[in-house]
């Protein structure tokens, strides 16, 4: 039950700072991508959230596992692949049309802000078009056929 409360407390540290800094509002994230008219307050609340993560994470990498869990589960791979670019410009996309990324999109529905119950709908609506898509395009393309036998053991190859 601690890892939820932990969850609980993160979640509402996160909410609440999204809050305070403004970034609930879709116009800071519209100024944010217009060069024109630029307001530099999101760059502040994300150079504000990287330094406190290269400072903690050095720290917390220091101890030999997580607090609920057996091994720290850091990503690996390093590669940029088509699926990296093109979900970076849909998420690009969706984020400068309606303004909202996700975790803004949720508090601001938590505030009753109408405009968000129709991003988080259609955020859910693409993220499962995006779970069956992937289902639809991992199935084998033909009929799949069972393993011949080695000819010398008879055991399939």
């Amino acid at each position: 039950m601690k890892p939820v409360w932990t969850a609980f407390g993160a979640g509402g540290l996160f909410g609440a700072g999204l809050v305070v800094s403004g970034m609930v509002k879709p116009t800071k994230v519209i100024g944010f991508l217009d060069v024109r008219h630029w307001d530099p307050s999101l760059a502040f609340v994300m150079m504000g959230a990287i330094a406190v993560h290269m400072t903690l994470f050095k720290l917390i990498l220091k101890r030999g596992s997580p607090f609920y869990d057996f091994r720290f589960h850091i990503p690996t791979r390093k590669d940029i692949d088509f699926r990296l670019v093109a979900g970076a410009v849909v998420f690009g996309a969706g984020w400068g049309l309606g303004g909202f990324c996700p975790g803004p999109g949720l508090v601001s529905l938590g505030a009753g802000v109408l405009p968000a119950l129709v991003f988080v709908i259609a955020m859910t609506a693409g993220m499962w078009i995006e779970s069956v898509t992937s289902k639809l395009l991992a199935r084998p393309s033909g009929p799949v056929l069972p393993a011949r036998p080695d000819e010398t053991t008879g055991a399939a190859r």
